[in-house]
């Protein structure tokens, strides 16, 4: 899709969300990624479709798919020397190494810092993690529902104050970001290793993560008094101009104007009440935050008087910050998303397509449709790869029948 990272080779040994999706961001910055998966077994995210936990149409894993775009599977069996030795090859014409795997199963399979450079002393380590190197939980299983949700904070600071239960997030939401984390600092010690000719160690935790989003709570929390019960702000305790607003339909517009004086005049001619603009009682922020119950009750019963699309198309020259609250089917057909490339459409061999979302970065501005190979099947290009490495016919079917390779 992209060729900013063209000529960069990246070995992934990864399962999961967080670091495959990483490394196909990788791949749509124009990375050639090669993920290596047991023979057998490949990538236990792909066996989550017969589990019913991920989302399958037809016979495409969907989950699958936008974790492992663009990248070519060999299939190889680290337990075995003779996989092993394939690794090493890889490794040498690699650039960077990533993998989830847990330290003491690095340790077990020699897949240690120490061990990878000696196949290539000057290729970047990556690692995502649960809980990072250190500490009694550097091996404790993790995913972004434990470690970024739950131990992070996050799930805390989200759930609605009174509830029963903590919210639960949604499937793979703390991945995704951890993904975009680990590229960009894959793609900074790429830099520094051909700006200064070291190589890095990359680290990225989950839970590092979490706490990242959540720091405003975090650092305000020392400063809390500990007696007060957390609870929400109501509609009418804030300025009214940062508010959801139900439609006549049960949707909602949302209203996000942090310096209201600026677009007040502007959105009472938008929404058809140009006489608001001088009404004593709302002249200025002052004025609104003395009187925010009937600003809030006139602004409900405007709104409420037509339905969703009307207020789309009413509001769409407004130059204040507003947003409709879509759900996610609506974003297939968001003018926004298609014009400027948040869908990237992924191709299968069969001819087949599948729109995906596109990792969040643009270079060089979008000037048309991002287009991707599909993932892969496991070790779908085992003899190829094997084949580039300088491998024999034979030797291929000398590793297929010791069961080292698919």
């Amino acid at each position: 899709m992209y060729d900013v990272l063209k000529g960069v080779r990246v070995v992934e040994i990864g399962s999961f969300v967080f670091v495959p999706l990483a490394t196909a961001v990788l791949a749509d910055w124009g990375a050639e990624v090669i993920k290596i998966e047991h023979p057998r077994t490949g990538d236990p995210y792909r066996g989550l479709v017969t589990a019913g936990m991920t989302s399958q149409v037809d016979d495409i894993n969907i989950s699958f798919q936008y974790a492992n775009r663009g990248k070519r599977s060999i299939g190889l069996d680290l337990g075995k020397p003779e996989g092993r030795a394939m690794l090493d090859m890889l490794l040498a014409q690699a650039d960077v190494f990533v993998t989830n795997l847990r330290p003491a199963v690095r340790s077990r399979l020699r897949l240690g810092v120490e061990d990878i450079r000696k196949a290539n002393p000057n290729i970047v380590y990556v690692r995502g993690a649960g809980y990072a190197q250190k500490g009694a939980q550097a091996d404790t299983a993790a995913l972004d529902g434990t470690a970024y949700w739950a131990r992070a904070g996050v799930s805390a600071a989200l759930t609605p104050p009174g509830s029963e239960w903590p919210l639960n997030q949604r499937p793979a939401f703390g991945d995704v970001m951890c993904a975009m984390t680990l590229a960009g600092g894959i793609a900074a010690a790429l830099y520094r290793r051909a700006a200064e000719g070291k190589p890095s160690i990359v680290d990225v935790a989950l839970m590092n993560v979490g706490m990242w989003q959540i720091q405003r709570d975090i650092l305000s929390a020392p400063f809390e008094r500990a007696d007060l019960t957390q609870r929400a702000v109501g509609r009418t305790e804030r300025n009214p101009l940062t508010n959801a607003y139900r439609t006549q339909d049960g949707r909602f517009i949302t209203l996000a104007i942090v310096n209201p004086d600026s677009y007040w005049a502007e959105l009472c001619r938008v929404i058809g009440r140009p006489e608001l603009v001088d009404d004593a009682r709302f002249v200025n922020a002052k004025a609104r935050r003395a009187n925010v119950e009937a600003c809030v009750a006139i602004l409900d019963a405007v709104f409420g008087a037509q339905n969703f699309d009307y207020w789309r198309k009413a509001l769409a020259g407004f130059s204040g910050a507003w947003a409709p609250v879509q759900r996610p089917a609506e974003l297939h057909a968001d003018p926004e998303a298609r014009d400027n490339g948040f869908f990237t459409e992924l191709a299968f061999d069969d001819g087949r397509k599948l729109d995906v979302v596109s990792s969040p970065v643009t270079f060089d501005e979008f000037s048309g449709p991002r287009q991707m190979p599909a993932a892969p099947e496991v070790g779908q290009h085992t003899e190829e790869i094997l084949l580039e490495l300088g491998c024999s016919w034979e030797e291929i079917e000398t590793l297929k029948d010791k069961g080292a390779i698919t």
